[in-house]
């Protein structure tokens, strides 16, 4: 669940609001713990009652998710890079840095996916 952390630290960094709640997509999946939980720290009990109700609604936020990055990422530039957006660490950490966590975390998410996508697939 680290993946949630740093996907807000990222919206910090960027000072843009995250699509979740800013577009309105929380209600839309209708989750037990609100809007403003990300899921970091949740139990599998709690993970376990989170349920969309379609997987039209869960790629329309894939893709308002995927615009926004876009949007963002491509106003980017090298100075942008080594600007400092956390000094809680030592070295302090620059956006740059901040971006390849957040994607090294998503590709770790996409592997975990595949690989629950495979255990089904087997057992069928």
């Amino acid at each position: 669940m680290l993946g949630a952390f740093v996907v807000y630290e990222l919206y910090r960094a960027a000072g843009i609001a995250q699509v979740w709640t800013a577009q309105g997509w929380a209600p839309r999946f209708d989750l037990p713990s609100g809007s403003s939980q990300t899921g970091y720290g949740h139990s599998g009990h709690q993970v376990a009652r989170a349920q969309v109700e379609s997987a039209t609604v869960l790629t329309e936020y894939h893709d308002a998710v995927y615009e926004q990055t876009i949007d963002y990422v491509s106003t980017l530039t090298d100075n942008d890079l080594t600007r400092i957006v956390d000094r809680s660490w030592d070295p302090p950490v620059t956006l740059g840095v901040r971006l390849v966590s957040v994607i090294a975390d998503e590709l770790q998410h996409a592997g975990q996916a595949a690989f629950i996508r495979g255990i089904v697939e087997r057992r069928r």
